[in-house]
């Protein structure tokens, strides 16, 4: 029984040591870029998974190229902002529905709608630089029909300084950090997890 809850505890940090490793070997073809662009766009819309994971192992194997890196996964997640605006806008009664409920995010969307009427901008901002759902801002951000310019700017602002920062860091501790990685990657996979579930019971909790 412990050894069964042990394996199934442990399968996501294995699953993200793989993607790691097979990041690592490819980042530096031509097609790492496509995919980086690829993760950002999709998860700014429907996809569970942030960029964030394609784009450090990126960035460590090519340090010289993190502005670029960084730049890519930022256009990436502002166009993907669009999409998920725009299911919101015309298809929310369809597609949008079926990604909300998915996530099981019915109350956060009303609970986003208040907060767009308080603060658009900082809402949009704080959901662009933080662990919290993107996807869910950007369809509720159609839905509740705020100014497109207002998701433009919030969204490459904080997405922009949170990919930046990132890829910053990597670039000048690059060595070192990656050394901590490489020692404690299971401590960082698990870590990693819980803030990626933490961000959905976040919204989840703060809509009851």
């Amino acid at each position: 029984m412990a050894q069964a809850l042990i394996n199934i505890v442990m399968a996501p940090v294995r699953w993200m040591r793989k993607l790691y490793n097979w990041t690592l070997h490819w980042s530096k073809t031509r097609q790492a870029p496509y995919a980086l662009f690829g993760i950002a766009f999709a998860e700014s819309s429907f996809f569970p998974i942030p960029p964030d994971v394609l784009l450090i192992p990126t960035v460590i194997a090519d340090k010289k190229g993190w502005i670029r890196k960084a730049a890519v996964c930022t256009a990436g997640s502002v166009c993907g902002a669009f999409l998920g605006y725009f299911i919101g806008w015309c298809f929310f009664e369809t597609v949008g529905k079926i990604i909300v409920e998915t996530y099981h995010l019915e109350a956060a969307v009303k609970l986003v709608g208040q907060k767009y009427a308080e603060n658009a901008f900082l809402t949009v901002f704080t959901a662009a630089f933080t662990p919290i759902p993107y996807k869910v801002i950007t369809i509720a951000g159609g839905l509740f029909r705020i100014p497109l310019s207002v998701l433009f700017v919030a969204s490459v602002l904080g997405r922009g300084a949170r990919f930046f920062i990132v890829a910053g860091a990597l670039r000048i501790f690059g060595e070192r950090i990656e050394k901590t990685i490489e020692k404690y990657f299971d401590v960082f996979s698990i870590v990693f997890i819980v803030l990626l579930i933490g961000g959905f019971i976040v919204l989840k909790h703060a809509a009851k």
